[in-house]
């Protein structure tokens, strides 16, 4: 076994795990850890497998959140006697939402995601992200302290503000370093959801998204893989469901008590850093 690719693995299964959900930019964190500790892989094989592993912290949504997400219901009779499976129209309403949410980014992405990997995805790009949205988090919760939210429930959320929502996350379909999580959650404070729905909605977003992208860098890649490349591939993945599970409790119970602006400042200082690490330590000699 290639104990030190293992253990690389492992790192990288981490990293993903925590910054998919915290709103600071899984993307940062990626480009940061393989300047430390690099995978002996082909370029081909580590950009499909930074996106496939997300497959890990997906499925850590659906564990935790399957009563909320899975639409068929199991009732007993009235006197305890036999049982009939039913659909719970307000998950499948919920379904429906999540697509339409997905919607600009589907199709924006789908036409031109390579163009701006091709573009974009570069430290000066992820750094300004980190910060202009570090930023954001801060003015959005000043602009928003002591003021009530005017969605608190997943049910009370219309169409127009889920398509929004969708809008915000084109934002870091488009731009590295946005962070999916902290586009979506910025964009639904501002149209007036409260943060723990935010947090929430974002997670549910995240299962078609990143399924789809996960799909569509296997069937790029294919299905020839190396012995060394599966087993990366698992460890990588089951440390991100792991250590998902982990921090979307932790997430869950932060939002109930605390705001997002120290996401925001995490997210400036490290934009900050990654500049700083390529201007400086990685500079052409």
């Amino acid at each position: 076994m290639d104990w030190i690719n293992a253990f690389y693995a492992f790192l990288f299964g981490i990293v993903e795990g925590i910054t998919e959900w915290l709103p600071i930019s899984s993307t940062g964190h990626m480009i940061l850890l393989n300047e430390f500790v690099e995978l002996d892989v082909s370029d081909a094989f580590y950009s499909m497998f930074e996106v496939v592993i997300q497959l890990g912290a997906i499925m850590a949504v659906v564990v935790l959140f399957w009563n909320q997400i899975f639409p068929l219901e199991r009732r007993k009779g009235l006197h305890g006697e036999g049982a009939s499976i039913t659909l719970n129209m307000d998950t499948i309403k919920l379904w429906f939402k999540i697509l339409v949410a997905c919607v600009p980014a589907a199709i924006v992405g789908l036409k031109w995601n390579d163009l701006f990997e091709e573009l974009f995805y570069n430290y000066q790009t992820v750094s300004i992200a980190l910060i202009v949205f570090g930023v954001a988090f801060i003015l959005v919760e000043n602009a928003h302290k002591g003021k009530p939210a005017k969605i608190n429930a997943l049910t009370e959320l219309t169409y127009p503000t889920v398509f929004m929502i969708g809008m915000f996350q084109l934002i870091a379909a488009v731009f590295p370093g946005t962070s999916r999580s902290g586009a979506t959650i910025v964009g639904a404070l501002l149209l007036g959801v409260s943060r723990t729905v935010a947090a929430e909605f974002t997670f549910f977003l995240a299962i078609p998204v990143m399924f789809g992208a996960s799909l569509l860098k296997i069937l790029k890649f294919g299905f020839a893989f190396t012995s060394t490349e599966l087993m990366i591939l698992g460890i990588g993945t089951l440390t991100a469901f792991l250590s998902s599970l982990l921090i979307i409790r932790f997430l869950m119970g932060f939002v109930k008590k605390h705001d997002f602006k120290v996401f925001g400042w995490y997210r400036i200082l490290l934009g900050i850093a990654v500049l700083a690490y390529f201007m400086v330590v990685k500079a052409p000699a």
